[in-house]
């Protein structure tokens, strides 16, 4: 059997289907056989099959015949590698949310002006607005 990196790509495509996610949730339990880890889906097993193919290609699940029977493991690293990935971006987005909190607070004290600014020009436009009478 040739071992290959999967890259991220595959990872996050083979992630992207929830069909293939809840395959996942359910490897998270324990190692099934194919036809065990199909019969909750509503599809056949050639269906199941392919999904199956997919994870393999990704490097998240691990087939393995014993007899008759192949049965799926999960392969966790894959995803690891994707996690720290999208903490990467998690890391930029906290600090730019916590940027922008600063920046809030600094402006905090200046708002009740601005309110005060917003209420006069409200209160204006009302005053030069007539009511148009019924007839």
């Amino acid at each position: 059997m040739v071992h290959y990196q999967p890259s991220l790509d595959t990872t996050f495509a083979a992630l992207a289907d929830p069909t293939r996610r809840a395959i996942l949730a359910r490897l998270i339990e324990r190692d099934f056989a194919v036809g065990e880890l199909a019969e909750p889906f509503d599809m056949s097993l050639p269906a199941v099959s392919k999904h199956l193919r997919v994870l393999e290609r990704a490097g998240l699940v691990r087939r393995e015949r014993i007899s008759r029977i192949v049965r799926c493991r999960l392969q966790a690293a894959p995803m690891r590698d994707a996690a720290r990935w999208l903490d990467m971006y998690e890391r930029f987005w906290t600090e730019k949310l916590e940027a922008l909190d600063r920046f809030f607070a600094t402006q905090s004290d200046q708002m009740p002006q601005l309110t005060r600014r917003r209420e006069s020009k409200q209160a204006q436009q009302s005053r030069r607005r007539k009511p148009r009478e019924k007839g």
